[in-house]
């Protein structure tokens, strides 16, 4: 049973490392989902002997909900600092959908390319200001998922630490 539980921890924190990159799974989340799979059934113990604890647990809710907000303020903000409008927004997160076809780069440049085509089509802007505004969208864009894949690699890492 042990070691269906530290597996079932394993695979949560994996999707939860998906989750950060691909739309439509709330990564971090699954990926403290885990590590609480972890401290209920399994507990635990790091490398000391120390066990999974209720503040450590309590700490990484803590920041998944700050990583969690963050990932929804930062890309409207820096789109809004350049400029941008809800299009450019929406056309980043259309163009990576479509780049799901080529990952990582068809992701990246898809999201890219959908922020400009959001700005200069529905927007109505020029393309001078819609190139401003689509690397708004796109740097607000990687910054989340950036922030978000860290904090679900850094809960998978603790993961395995505790599981084993």
């Amino acid at each position: 049973m042990e070691t269906f539980i530290a597996i079932l921890a394993i695979v949560l924190g994996i999707v939860g490392i998906i989750g950060s990159v691909a739309p439509g799974l709330p990564g971090p989340p699954l990926s403290w989902l885990g590590m609480l799979v972890l401290y209920i059934w399994g507990g635990g113990t790091n490398g000391s002997g120390d066990p999974l604890s209720t503040k450590f647990l309590l700490i990484w809710l803590a920041i998944v909900v700050v990583v969690s907000i963050l990932d929804y303020i930062v890309p409207a903000y820096s789109t809004k600092l350049t400029g941008g409008s809800k299009w450019g927004g929406r056309g980043a997160i259309a163009g990576l959908f479509l780049g799901l076809i080529y990952p990582p780069v068809g992701m990246i440049l898809g999201s890219l390319i959908g922020a400009f085509a959001g700005e200069l089509l529905f927007a109505g802007k020029d393309p001078a200001t819609s190139v401003k505004s689509a690397f708004g969208a796109f740097l607000g864009f990687m910054f989340g998922t950036g922030i978000k894949l860290i904090c679900a690699a850094v809960m998978l890492f603790y993961i395995i630490i505790y599981a084993f």
